[in-house]
């Protein structure tokens, strides 16, 4: 009850209200509703481990990633590792779990400090809906997970034929041009920073000397793709 009294004010009106939220977005029937309201909490409001997302995105990223896994073992029975990794990096990738969660409706009922206009434009939303995954898990157990998974994610919104033909590696495509056009490209380090207990990376792409475009990620690997891909669209390459 104090946990439930912390989230809702002890309000029932409040809690019939989320509630009836997570039904008509998410497309479950939430039993413990409170590991939903923490699913939707950014650090930026609540700032206990118990309270916000950080921990349930945690479990929800490997529970996902198992799922795209088996979901891709069974889809594709004669393809090698290296193709069943690379598309589950397209499945699952930051911009692209960002980009369905926004679709879903997430930012709808995503719990944040709507002042900072630099969580606006982060990967929170993406970040939330792992969370969200989590708390399935917690409230469902797996096998249920699974199937939510499938019918209200990878189903409606990965379009596995269409990331197929998808190169996931902007960054060589870039290298790529760059090379055959004689510009220079590189690809620098602007910033390191702590945002609570995460490190974020932030990567400049700068050709012939100016910066083109920037990418955040957890690491350097995802801030390098998020900058790729931004650069790519503004030099009309995709």
């Amino acid at each position: 009850m104090q946990v439930i009294e912390r989230f809702f004010g002890n309000k029932n009106a409040d809690a019939k209200s989320f509630k009836k939220s997570i039904v008509n977005i998410l497309g479950i029937k939430p039993d413990n509703i409170v590991i939903y309201k923490a699913a939707l909490s950014h650090r930026s409001v609540k700032e206990s481990p118990e309270e916000n997302n950080e921990r349930l995105e945690y479990l929800g990223d490997a529970i996902l990633s198992a799922i795209v896994a088996d979901y891709l073992f069974k889809r594709y029975p004669y393809k090698g590792e290296g193709f069943l990794t690379e598309m589950r990096s397209k499945m699952v990738n930051r911009l692209q779990l960002n980009d369905i969660a926004v679709k879903m409706g997430i930012k709808k009922i995503a719990l944040f400090n709507k002042l900072d206009n630099a969580l606006k434009n982060s990967h929170i939303f993406g970040n939330t809906l792992e969370a969200i995954v989590g708390a399935v898990y917690i409230d469902k157990g797996y096998k249920k997970t699974q199937n939510w998974v499938l019918k209200q994610i990878i189903i409606p919104h990965m379009f596995v034929d269409d990331l197929e033909l998808i190169d996931i590696n902007l960054k060589n495509k870039l290298i790529g041009w760059a090379s055959k056009n004689n510009k220079v490209l590189t690809f620098d380090l602007h910033e390191e920073r702590l945002e609570g207990t995460r490190r974020i990376f932030v990567i400049k792409t700068v050709l012939d000397g100016e910066t083109l475009s920037e990418g955040k990620g957890f690491n350097k690997k995802d801030a390098s793709q998020a900058a790729a891909i931004a650069a790519v669209e503004k030099l009309g390459l995709a």
